[in-house]
């Protein structure tokens, strides 16, 4: 699904399927992958004079998520120390969230912490989607048609079962483009009709 929402809102945005394709990972730790992957792997990002800079890598998340960093006993010391010292976070406002109050608990980080607050309140969020959906309420105009397509056509969020977490549907979205990459590689080495006749 954020392949199908990238390809059809962007032309600089890119989906990475490593997280979904994992077991439960937590946040350093798909921090930490990405920094090796772009950083060591690739020795960086490609600039306008074909030379490789090295990426900074960050978290970006709505505010709701920073509200949980700073309420003792969800996230670990060491992750938050890990995630807001190393790399640092991006985070977009979302309407009735309190923002400083959560991170004037996180003072110890706040020169790591970014604030991108929204000219235009956009209220939509993953939670809210997925619980419009649960009650069978419709999520048009709050989404790309091509993703309220797939949801509806693949039957995702509509219970609390497997299918009902982001990560379920990626894992399902990863699964149909290989099936249509094997139809595709099958189609190429299906001889053609003419072909046949001769």
């Amino acid at each position: 699904m954020c392949n199908i929402a990238a390809e059809q809102t962007s032309t600089w945005l890119m989906v990475d399927p490593w997280e979904a394709l994992q077991s439960y990972q937590r946040t350093a730790v798909v921090l930490d992958h990405f920094d090796f992957e772009i950083n060591t792997v690739m020795g960086g990002i490609a600039t306008a004079d074909r030379t490789k800079k090295h990426a900074r890598i960050m978290l970006l998340a709505g505010s709701d998520l920073i509200a949980t960093m700073s309420e003792p006993g969800v996230w670990s010391e060491r992750d938050l120390d890990h995630i807001l010292g190393k790399y640092g976070v991006m985070i977009i406002e979302r309407a009735g969230s309190d923002m400083d109050q959560a991170i004037d608990s996180l003072s110890r980080w706040r020169h790591n912490i970014h604030l991108i607050h929204q000219l235009i309140q956009n209220d939509v969020s993953s939670t809210k989607v997925r619980l419009f959906l649960r009650r069978g309420l419709s999520v048009r105009y709050l989404l790309p048609a091509p993703v309220v397509d797939y949801i509806e056509e693949n039957g995702l969020y509509t219970d609390e079962g497997p299918t009902a977490s982001a990560a379920g549907g990626a894992v399902a979205a990863e699964r149909e483009r290989e099936r249509e990459r094997e139809k595709g590689k099958q189609r190429e080495c299906e001889p053609s009709s003419s072909s046949a006749m001769s």
